[in-house]
């Protein structure tokens, strides 16, 4: 009888460190994409967890907790303004707010900075057209 439990409880233990290993280990591929089309950098590589709407509800963002942060609210969030130094800061640095289990929202400054090592503006370039491209999303 303790040897069924005990079997059960180890069971239940490995499905759930199954779950949120699985939680945590969320991999968005980072294919090249054009460094001035800011809308087809959020499409590669934001929309699998904010969605194609921005609005959150990506495929990857199901498998979240907290949900990823519904892009479109930004300036409604911040009294009207669209947070820009802070949006640019995000995309560069990343941040503090556990959005994947024990990880972070991925840092998308030093990979987009990998893709065109050539060209060392390439990386700012790419970080303002996205930004500039969430600014155009936002709904009231």
């Amino acid at each position: 009888m303790i040897r069924n439990l005990l079997i059960t409880a180890a069971a239940g233990l490995a499905v759930a460190g199954v779950g949120f290993a699985n939680q945590s280990r969320i991999v968005i591929p980072a294919t090249r994409t054009a460094s001035n089309n800011g809308q087809q950098m959020f499409t590669s590589y934001c929309a699998p967890c904010h969605g194609v709407d921005g609005k959150g509800r990506g495929p990857a963002g199901n498998a979240m907790s907290p949900k990823p942060t519904d892009l479109t609210q930004l300036m409604r969030k911040n009294h009207g303004k669209y947070p820009d130094t802070h949006v640019v800061s995000i995309l560069e640095f990343g941040t503090e707010r556990s959005a994947h289990g024990s990880a972070k929202m991925p840092v998308w400054g030093p990979i987009l900075g990998t893709m065109n090592r050539a060209n060392l503006q390439d990386k700012q370039l790419r970080i303002s057209n996205l930004a500039r491209y969430l600014e155009t999303i936002q709904q009231p």
